[in-house]
């Protein structure tokens, strides 16, 4: 089956081919020579999804697919969000991306910190935070959406180099027991993989130190991709939202 990605981003373009697999042709606007940016005027991550899907699909009658997906961090009341790609400007700089966030997390931990010095009741800072995406597919002039979550937190020192996006300082609550660190000689506990093969992820390994299988496993935008596979499949129609 052919479907336009609606992305630029060959990381997410590489992504969701190794998701979705044999049973899927992805191509891209560039490919079908669409040379513009789609302006993503919507307020919510499944609105700009739509926007995007909705544009390609109404340009080239072609079946579609877009996601937008953005980190949210409890510290900053949900931001950067849908803002993410472009946190620190519209050149879209991963690192510069990274490096306001985390200046911004200081930022917000001191005044909370000097406000509870001075007895104002606040909300304890935590480095707690989670990636969303929605994917909206376009089969036929209707929308089905797809959504997935990846809880974690902010790690302050970027670490690995695979990946991309705010990937080097995000470390997930679980990951694949194999890319899990060996534990401790003689350690008087173990880690029990559930029943999706996850583990605690006590290592503090980020998803740029993962492989690309391991992340896929446990992404935000491979958990809608592979909701969204199962749909075109047939094999759960239920796993639409």
């Amino acid at each position: 089956m052919k479907i336009t990605f609606a992305t630029g981003n060959k990381g997410k373009l590489r992504e969701a081919q190794e998701i979705l697999g044999d049973d899927f042709e992805i191509i891209t606007p560039a490919d079908l020579g669409m040379t513009e940016d789609i302006e993503e005027t919507g307020t919510s991550l499944m609105a700009n999804s739509l926007i995007k899907a909705k544009y390609i699909y109404d340009k080239y009658s072609m079946d579609s697919l877009a996601d937008d997906s953005g980190l949210e961090v409890e510290i900053l009341n949900g931001a950067p969000g849908i803002y993410s790609a472009r946190y620190a400007g519209e050149e879209h700089n991963f690192e510069a991306n990274m490096d306001k966030l985390l200046s911004e997390m200081a930022r917000m931990m001191k005044e909370a910190s000097r406000a509870r010095e001075y007895g104002v009741n606040t909300v304890h800072a935590t480095y707690r935070a989670h990636f969303r995406t929605v994917v909206t597919l376009m089969i036929d002039g209707t929308p089905h959406f797809f959504e997935g979550q990846l809880d974690g937190k902010i790690g302050l020192v970027k670490k690995g180099t695979n990946g991309f996006g705010y990937d080097p300082i995000f470390i997930p609550d679980m990951i694949p027991a194999d890319a899990a660190q060996p534990l401790p000689e003689g350690s008087s506990f173990s880690l029990e993989p559930d029943a999706d093969g996850l583990v605690k992820n006590i290592g503090m390994i980020t998803l740029a130190q993962l492989s690309e299988e391991q992340k896929n496993a446990i992404s935000h935008r491979g958990k809608a991709m592979r909701k969204m596979a199962a749909y075109l499949l047939g094999d759960n129609p239920s796993s639409e939202k």
